[in-house]
């Protein structure tokens, strides 16, 4: 786990039950040769029972992306890929993620505060839903 995600992983840990899904929501602008669009809404969703440990990228009109969450993690940091997704820093403030598919590229910016503070909330349900050691292997 990152520093800046593992400085603050047990914040807001007591609303989100142990074991349940995260949701958390960001804004995100659709990187064109246009002039700057605006914002658009992505639901940001974990499963701590997905055992492949992704994320999911939820944007409008039913256009989803999932990855590892090891991957988004460490785009924060440096550019990171795999498959068809890649992230990267861009600044200190921003964070971009590129997605292909057979129809064409998005490239797609966000603040990265969103994106560290949704990463808390998945390690945070995560550290919650960890069984307890019983200590006794007997």
């Amino acid at each position: 786990m990152s520093p800046a995600v593992e400085d603050h992983a047990e914040d807001h840990a007591e609303d989100r039950p142990a074991g349940r899904a995260v949701e958390d929501h960001a804004r995100a602008r659709v990187v064109t040769d246009g002039p700057l669009s605006n914002p658009v809404p992505v639901a940001l969703r974990y499963d701590p029972a997905d055992a492949s440990g992704t994320v999911c990228f939820a944007f409008p009109g039913g256009n989803e992306w999932n990855f590892p969450r090891s991957l988004l993690e460490s785009g924060l940091r440096a550019p990171a890929s795999r498959g068809d997704v890649s992230v990267w820093p861009c600044g200190r403030a921003q964070t971009v993620l590129e997605f292909h598919s057979p129809d064409g590229v998005a490239v797609v910016q966000f603040d990265s505060s969103p994106l560290v503070r949704f990463l808390r909330h998945t390690y945070a349900t995560d550290a919650r839903a960890a069984p307890s050691p019983t200590g006794s292997g007997r």
